[in-house]
C-alpha cells in the first residue's frame, strides 16, 4: 500500500465524516494541520499514548503540521470518558510536573526539530483565558441531552451516582482546543470519539469549518480490557528497556498481532505473513519475543533491545538469577519475614498488599514459591522475586 493508504487504515478504527473525505484531502496535495491532546494525569506517556504518537509521526513523515498538545488546562478537570465516579482535580503544578518529560519520551518518535518539527503546545494558553461570557456563547451549541446520552453517565444515573457539572464542561473544553488552534483534523483513541465530535461541532459551529476525526484503535484483550494501561499494568515509557521488554512478553496471545499494528512500525505486509504463521501453528512465544524486541528497539536501541532479550530468555526461560535490575534491601533483620521484606523494598505500598500477593502464589525465593506471609527463613542474599518482573536482593545485618 501506499504512505495514504496506509495513514488511512493503520491503526484506524474509524474516520469523521468519512474516510473518503480524509483521503480526497490528502491526495489534493494540500498540507493539513493536526492535533491530539495528551491527558498529564500520570506522570509519563504510557504504551497507550504510543498508538498515538506513531499515527502522529506517519501524517509528519507526509510533511504535515503535527501538534502534541499538553492538557495541562483540561488535565485539571479530568476526562470523565468511562468513569463510573468523578476524577480527582489536579493542580496545575501537578499537571506540569507529570508532562515535564513528555517531550524527551515522545521526541524518540517524532521530531520536534529540523524539517517540519512538530510542535508542542499546553492547553492553559487559551483555556486559561476563557471568561464565563465566552463559556456561554459557547456551551449555547450543545445540549444537556447530548451529554448524558453518554453510556457511562447513563450508568451513573442508573446507579444515582452524582454526575458533577465540570465533567458535563470535559467535552467543551477539548472543543475549544480545536477552535483555537484552527486545526484541519484531531486525532484520539476510538474511547475519545465523543470528546473529539464535540470539537468538530464546535468548528463547525464557530469558523463553518469541517473539521476531521480520526479515532485509533485501542490495544485491548479478549475481555475489552486495555493492554498496557490498566491499572496496576501500565507500562510507561520511562520503564527500562529490560522491563519493557518484560512487561510486552506478558500480554495476551490475542494482542501479538494488533500489538504489531498499533506499537511498531514493522510494515503491514510483514505483520500479515507473520499472522499467518501464527495461524498455522507457529509458537506465540517466538513472535511475541519479536513483538517485544520491536518495541523495544524503536524506543531506546537495537543493543538495548538485544539485552533485554537476553536477560529475559535468561531469567524467564531459563530460571536463572538476573544480572541487574535489583532492588537492594540493605541491613534487613535476620528475623523478618517475607512481608516484612516486601514492605521494606518500597515496591509494595503495604502490608496487605505484600500478604495477598503472597498467599496467590506471586512471590518466588531463590525460585521456591512462598505461600506463607510470616515465612521468615530468609538468607543472606536472597533474591525475591516479587510477580514477573520485580528483584528484590536481601542484606541481613
Amino acid at each position: 500500500m501506499d504512505k495514504i493508504d496506509e495513514v488511512l487504515s493503520r491503526r484506524v478504527e474509524k474516520i469523521y465524516p468519512t474516510k473518503e473525505a480524509l483521503e480526497k484531502v490528502l491526495r489534493s496535495g494540500k498540507k493539513i494541520k493536526l492535533y491530539q491532546g495528551f491527558d498529564p494525569s500520570m506522570a509519563n506517556l504510557h504504551l497507550g499514548n504510543l498508538v498515538g504518537v506513531l499515527k502522529l509521526k506517519q501524517f509528519q513523515d507526509l510533511g504535515h503540521q503535527v501538534i502534541f498538545l499538553v492538557g495541562d488546562f483540561t488535565g485539571m478537570i479530568g476526562d470523565p470518558t468511562d468513569k463510573s465516579a468523578a476524577r480527582k482535580l489536579l493542580t496545575r503544578e501537578q499537571v506540569l510536573k507529570n508532562s515535564q518529560t513528555w517531550k524527551e519520551q515522545a521526541g524518540r518518535i517524532l521530531k520536534f526539530s529540523g524539517k517540519n518539527p512538530a510542535k508542542i503546545l499546553y492547553n492553559s494558553q487559551w483555556g486559561d483565558k476563557v471568561t464565563f461570557k465566552d463559556l456561554i456563547e459557547i456551551t449555547s451549541h450543545f445540549t444537556v441531552q447530548q451529554m448524558l446520552e453518554r453510556d457511562f453517565f447513563q450508568r451513573r444515573l442508573k446507579a444515582q451516582k452524582p454526575i458533577h457539572l465540570h465533567e458535563f464542561l470535559y467535552p467543551v473544553a477539548q472543543a475549544i482546543d480545536c477552535v483555537e488552534m484552527d486545526v484541519d483534523l484531531e486525532m484520539g483513541g476510538n474511547d475519545q470519539i465523543f470528546n473529539m465530535l464535540a470539537g468538530r461541532t464546535l468548528m463547525k459551529a464557530i469558523k463553518g469549518k469541517e473539521k476531521l476525526v480520526l479515532a485509533t484503535k485501542l490495544l485491548v484483550d479478549s475481555k475489552g480490557e486495555k493492554v498496557g494501561k490498566t491499572t496496576g499494568n501500565a507500562l510507561f515509557l520511562n520503564a527500562s528497556a529490560q522491563d519493557m521488554f518484560g512487561g510486552i512478553m506478558s500480554f495476551p496471545d490475542e494482542t501479538i498481532i494488533p500489538g504489531f499494528e498499533l506499537l511498531t512500525q514493522v510494515p503491514m505486509e510483514e505483520i500479515k505473513e507473520d499472522e499467518k504463521a501464527l495461524n498455522k501453528g507457529k509458537n506465540p512465544m517466538e513472535l511475541k519475543k519479536k513483538l517485544a524486541f520491536e518495541i523495544t528497539k524503536m524506543l531506546y536501541s537495537e543493543r538495548e533491545a538485544k539485552r533485554a532479550k537476553q536477560e529475559f530468555q535468561r531469567v524467564f526461560q531459563r530460571g536463572e538469577q538476573p544480572k541487574e535490575e535489583i532492588t537492594l534491601i540493605p541491613r534487613f533483620s535476620s528475623t523478618g519475614t517475607i512481608t516484612d521484606a516486601l514492605v521494606a523494598s518500597g515496591t509494595i505500598t503495604s502490608r496487605s498488599k505484600a500478604k495477598r500477593l503472597v498467599t496467590s502464589g506471586s512471590v518466588d525465593i531463590n525460585n521456591q514459591t512462598i505461600t506463607d506471609p510470616q515465612f521468615n527463613q530468609i538468607k543472606n542474599e536472597s533474591i525475591i522475586r516479587v510477580g514477573k518482573r520485580n528483584f528484590l536482593k536481601i542484606r541481613i545485618h
